[in-house]
């Protein structure tokens, strides 16, 4: 009986069954992502109301305060989420080596979503999946973005955000906590 080496052939079939899975979780996360962008719209509260500054006050008291920040941040959760997206935006394009570096990601990335039609990209004798070929493109823009000082954007991002957003809540009174009777507190002498 002679040998068959069949490895190469097993190979390939486990990529091309990968990029199949890689494909259909593509299409699942893009389906639910696109429902919850949609229910992110339908939240949206009109930006009169948003930036409505008659409504600005200082809280009564802190049982007040939690209230109208839970309140708020339930009720402008889309639109707090815009904001944060501005400042992100802001931050990208005010840094321009950051601006090169997520223009590399995405231009790799549409490259080869362009090429996937094509055919497999060979490198150095070996043919790479379209996993593979993210993987490479990711690998390297990590020193781009270490470079660019992505992570000290990321959290300016995340500070400038959550001080925006815990200050809005907390000064922009809602109808419900204005509503709350306070209760009076009296002093006896003892």
């Amino acid at each position: 009986m002679e040998a068959v080496d069949v490895s190469g052939e097993l190979d390939v079939l486990k990529s091309d069954s990968a990029d199949e899975k890689f494909g259909m979780a593509l299409n699942v996360s893009s389906s639910s992502a696109k429902e919850w962008v949609q229910k992110q719209r339908d939240k949206l509260q009109p930006w009169q109301e948003f930036l409505n500054t008659s409504k600005v006050s200082k809280p009564r008291s802190a049982a007040g305060l939690t209230k109208r920040i839970t309140q708020n941040l339930e009720k402008f959760q889309s639109n707090y989420l815009l904001v944060s997206i501005g400042l992100f935006i802001y931050c990208i394009i005010t840094s321009p080596l950051l601006l090169i570096a997520c223009a590399f990601l995405v231009g790799g990335c549409y490259f080869i979503q362009a090429r996937q039609s094509a055919g497999k990209v060979v490198l150095l004798g070996r043919e790479l999946t379209v996993g593979q070929q993210y993987l490479a493109v990711g690998l390297i823009s990590i020193p781009m973005f270490f470079m660019a000082g992505a992570g000290s954007a990321v959290f300016w991002v995340i500070g400038a955000s959550v001080f925006l957003i815990m200050l809005h809540a907390s000064l922009l009174s809602t109808d419900i906590v204005d509503e709350v009777p306070q209760p009076e507190i009296t002093m006896e002498t003892v």
